[in-house]
C-alpha cells in the first residue's frame, strides 16, 4: 500500500488538486492492489470531496480489470459505483453483468435491476449496493438503520409497493419504509453480525460474553471498527452485561485482551483498541517497542511488564537469548546508577539465575544507602526484590528495615517489613519504632492509617493491637483527621479515615469505646468535635455510642449547647493571621475563578455522566466552597497574640517550655494556635493533648504524657525568643 498514506494525507487535509495529482499517477500504475484501492475509495466516500471525485472515480477502472481476486473486484466496483456520477454506458453495462452473473436464477433480478435504475440507466449510483440490499430483504433478516433508529429486524416487503416493514431496537411499533429510503438508510447484515446477534438474541450473546469475552470484543472490532474503552462499554453495557456485573466483567475482558495476540490494546485510555490483519506474536510486538531505542529506565518498565505478563515467551529460546543479551549491554555501560544495575540485575536473575545471583550478592555488598537505592527504584515487585536482597546478604537487615518502614509508600512493601521484624529479636525493636509513629501521628500520615487498619483487624498479633493499644491509636487518628483537614493535599487520606470511621455503623468507634475508660471517650469526643469533617448526625452518634457505655456521659451533649468562650478563640501570630487572610483571598478571587473556568472547559466535552474531567472539576468546586466557608469562621473566632497575652508564671498559649522526660532528655516547646504549628519546629498548637497536659504548670512542676514522665525547667516567652 505505497500510495495509501499519500491519499490519506490529501483526504485529511481537504487538498482535491493535490489528490487528483496522484490519483492520475495511480489509476496508470500497473500493480494493483485490491485491499488498497478499496481504502482509498471507501476514504474519499467518506469526505468532503466524495461529490467532486464522482466524475473522475472510472478512471481506475482499467488497473481495476487487472484484479484477480473475485472478491477484491467485486468490492472496488461497488465502491466505484457508490462514488461515480457520469451514469456512463461503460458503468451500467459492468454493473449489469455483474448482477446478472450474482443472482442469474433470481426471479426478481429483473425487478431488482428496474429498482436500482438499471433498467433506463438513467441514475444508478450505488445500484451493487442497493441491489444486495433488495436481495437481503427476507423476513426475519437484520438491518442497521444509519439516521437512528439501530438494528432492525424485517417483518415484511413487498416489490409491488416498494416497502419494507421492519421492527427497530430505538422505536416503539414497526415501521415501513419505501425502498427509496431504505437505499439511504439502512445497511445489510448477516446473522452473525454483532449489531444482529445482539437484537435478535441477547440471552445467547451474553452467555458468549461471559464464556469468552475476548471473542466477543473481536467480534465488536471487526463488525464495528475501533472502539475505545468507553465506546465498549456503551455497547455492551445493560444491552448485554447487567450494569451491576460491568465493572467485574470488563476487567476480566482486560486481563485476557493484554494477551490476546489478534487485537491491539491501546497505550492510552483514549485510544482506540484495533483487531489486527492476522496473529502477531508478543516477542514481535515486544521487539518493535524496542526498537524506538527507550531510555534504560523505560527498558527496565517494558521488560518487567513483558515478563509479568507473558512469562510463557521464555519458552522461545531465541527470544530468552536476546533479551539475557539486550539486558547485558546495559549492564556494561559505564554511565547507569547504582538503582538502574540493581534492577537490571533482578531482571536478568529471571532468565539467568545463577550468573545474575553472583551480581546481584555483589553489587549488595558495595550498596551503603538503601533508602536512596529504594525510593530511585519505581516498580514496586523489584523494590520488594530489593528488601529480599537485604535480608539475605546484609547482617544490619533489621536496622536497614526499621530504617525503611516509614520510607516505603507501597503496602505491600509494608507488609513484608512489618512480617520480617516480628520475629522474637525484633519485636520490640519494631514497637519502639511503632511508639514513635503513635506519639508524632501527623509525621506520617499514610503509615499511620495503614498500619491502623492492620492492628484493628481482631485477628492481628501485632504490636499496639491490644486494647489499649488499639485505643491509642484511634485517638491518634482523630488527631490527625484534625491536622490533615486543613491542608488540601490530603483530601485523600481525609476520606479515608472518615470511611473507617463510619462504616459497617461506626463499627470501629463502637468497638474501641466498649474497651476505654470514661476519660479516654470524652478525649474521642472533644476530638471528634474538632473534625469538620463529621457531620452533626455522626457527633450525635458517637455521643449516643459513648453513653451506651457510660450513661453519665450524657451530660457532655447538654454542656455543648453552652460552649466554653475561652476554648472558642483560636489564638494566632500576626504571620498566621495574614496566612489564613491570604489563603481565603487565594481562593476566593483565584482559585475559584481558575475551577469555573475548569468546569465550562470539562462540560464542553458532552457526555456528563461518563465526563471524569467534569466530575473532578465539580468536587473541587465542593471542597473549594468548603475550606472558604471553614476558614471564614475559624477567622472571626481568631484573636491575634501580643506579649501581653504571654505569662512567665505558668505554662499558656504564647509559651516556650523547656523540660526534662524521665530519661533526662531535655525538649524544648513552643506553644501557638493551630494556624502556627509547625511538628518540626517544634511549635505545637495550644489546643492539642499534649499542650492541654501542661497547661497552667509551673516551674518545677511534673505531669505525664503517654506514659512519660515530664519536669517543667524553665518558661519563657516566645515574642522574646523571637527577637
Amino acid at each position: 500500500m505505497t500510495y495509501l498514506k499519500d491519499f490519506l494525507g490529501r483526504i485529511q487535509n481537504n487538498d482535491y488538486p493535490g489528490f487528483l495529482k496522484i490519483w492520475e499517477e495511480y489509476c496508470y500504475g500497473d500493480q494493483p492492489d485490491g485491499e488498497e484501492m478499496i481504502a482509498v475509495l471507501d476514504s474519499v466516500k467518506n469526505s468532503e470531496m466524495a461529490k467532486a471525485f464522482g466524475l473522475q472515480v472510472e478512471r481506475l477502472l482499467p488497473l481495476w480489470r487487472e484484479l484477480k481476486d473475485p472478491a477484491l473486484a467485486h468490492g472496488v466496483l461497488r465502491l466505484i459505483l457508490d462514488l461515480q456520477t457520469t451514469n456512463s454506458e461503460e458503468l451500467a453495462d459492468l454493473a449489469t453483468e455483474t448482477l446478472k452473473n450474482l443472482a442469474e436464477n433470481d426471479p426478481l433480478l429483473n425487478d431488482k435491476l428496474r429498482l436500482v435504475g438499471l433498467r433506463n440507466r438513467e441514475k444508478f449510483q450505488s445500484a451493487i449496493r442497493n441491489f444486495e440490499l433488495l436481495s437481503h430483504l427476507k423476513k426475519g433478516n437484520f438491518v442497521f438503520h444509519t439516521a437512528g433508529w439501530g438494528t432492525g429486524e424485517i417483518a415484511s416487503f413487498s416489490f409491488v409497493r416498494e416497502e419494507v416493514t421492519l421492527e427497530f431496537e430505538n422505536v416503539l411499533g414497526p415501521q415501513s419504509l419505501s425502498f427509496e429510503k431504505a437505499f439511504k438508510t439502512l445497511i445489510p447484515l448477516h446473522d452473525n453480525h454483532f449489531y444482529a446477534k445482539r437484537f435478535g438474541n441477547p440471552d445467547a450473546l451474553e452467555k458468549e460474553a461471559k464464556e469468552e469475552p475476548v471473542e466477543l470484543i473481536r467480534k465488536i472490532l471487526h463488525d464495528l471498527g475501533p472502539k475505545t474503552a468507553s465506546d465498549i462499554k456503551e455497547e455492551l453495557e445493560d444491552l448485554v452485561i447487567p450494569a451491576a456485573e460491568w465493572n467485574r466483567w470488563w476487567q476480566m475482558a482486560r486481563a485476557k485482551l493484554k494477551k490476546d495476540t489478534k487485537i491491539e490494546s491501546p497505550k492510552e485510555l483514549r485510544d482506540p483498541f484495533r483487531l489486527r490483519e492476522k496473529e502477531l506474536p508478543h516477542e514481535i510486538t515486544f521487539h518493535k517497542a524496542l526498537e524506538a531505542n527507550p531510555g534504560i529506565n523505560a527498558n527496565i518498565q517494558m521488560i518487567h511488564a513483558f515478563l509479568r505478563d507473558f512469562p510463557e515467551t521464555l519458552k522461545n529460546t531465541e527470544f530468552k537469548v536476546s533479551l539475557e543479551g539486550r539486558l547485558k549491554t546495559f549492564l556494561a555501560q559505564e554511565h547507569i546508577g547504582n538503582s538502574q544495575r540493581m534492577q537490571l540485575l533482578f531482571l536478568l536473575e529471571d532468565l539467568a539465575p545463577a550468573q545474575a545471583s553472583a551480581l546481584i550478592a555483589e553489587s549488595m555488598e558495595q550498596m551503603h544507602n538503601a533508602t536512596e537505592m529504594i525510593q530511585e527504584i519505581e516498580i514496586p515487585s523489584l523494590q520488594k526484590r530489593f528488601l529480599q536482597a537485604i535480608r539475605k546478604s546484609k547482617k544490619n537487615w533489621q536496622e536497614i528495615f526499621l530504617e525503611l518502614l516509614f520510607v516505603v509508600d507501597q503496602n505491600i512493601l509494608r507488609d513484608y517489613l512489618v512480617a520480617e521484624l516480628s520475629g522474637a529479636d525484633t519485636k520490640e525493636a519494631l514497637k519502639q519504632k511503632l511508639l514513635s509513629l503513635l506519639l508524632h501521628p501527623i509525621s506520617f500520615p499514610d503509615m499511620f492509617i495503614w498500619y491502623f487498619q492492620k492492628i484493628i483487624d481482631k485477628k492481628s498479633k501485632l504490636p499496639f493491637a491490644d486494647k489499649q493499644g488499639k485505643n491509642r491509636f484511634f485517638e491518634g487518628l482523630l488527631i490527625l483527621l484534625d491536622h490533615l483537614e486543613q491542608k488540601p493535599q490530603y483530601r485523600d487520606q481525609v476520606k479515608k479515615i472518615i470511611s473507617l470511621v463510619l462504616s459497617d455503623r461506626y463499627a470501629i468507634p463502637r468497638e474501641i469505646m466498649q474497651q476505654s475508660s470514661v476519660e479516654e471517650i470524652k478525649e474521642y469526643l472533644l476530638l471528634a468535635t474538632k473534625c469538620q469533617s463529621f457531620t452533626d448526625h455522626d457527633i450525635k452518634i458517637l455521643h449516643s455510642l459513648a453513653e451506651v457505655v457510660f450513661p453519665s456521659l450524657s451530660r457532655l451533649r447538654k454542656n455543648k449547647e453552652q460552649p466554653n468562650n475561652e476554648e472558642a478563640v483560636i489564638w494566632t501570630t500576626q504571620e498566621g493571621y495574614q496566612k489564613i487572610q491570604s489563603r481565603i483571598q487565594q481562593i476566593a478571587t483565584v482559585e475559584t475563578v481558575q475551577n469555573a473556568k475548569e468546569i465550562e472547559t470539562a462540560r464542553a466535552l458532552g457526555d456528563l455522566r461518563e465526563n471524569a474531567e467534569f466530575k473532578a472539576a465539580l468536587e473541587r468546586r465542593d471542597r473549594l466552597q468548603s475550606e472558604l466557608k471553614f476558614l471564614s469562621d475559624q477567622l472571626s473566632s481568631a484573636r491575634i497574640l501580643t506579649v501581653e497575652d504571654v505569662s512567665l508564671d505558668a505554662v499558656g498559649v504564647g509559651s516556650v517550655v523547656h523540660c526534662q522526660n524521665s530519661t533526662g532528655e531535655h525538649l524544648r516547646f513552643t506553644l501557638l494556635g493551630p494556624w502556627d504549628a509547625d511538628p518540626d519546629k517544634r511549635i505545637v498548637s495550644f489546643q492539642s493533648k499534649w499542650a492541654q497536659a501542661m497547661k497552667g504548670r509551673t516551674v518545677g512542676e511534673k505531669f505525664e504524657f503517654q506514659g512519660d514522665r515530664f519536669t517543667i525547667t524553665e518558661i519563657d516567652n516566645y515574642f522574646d525568643q523571637k527577637k
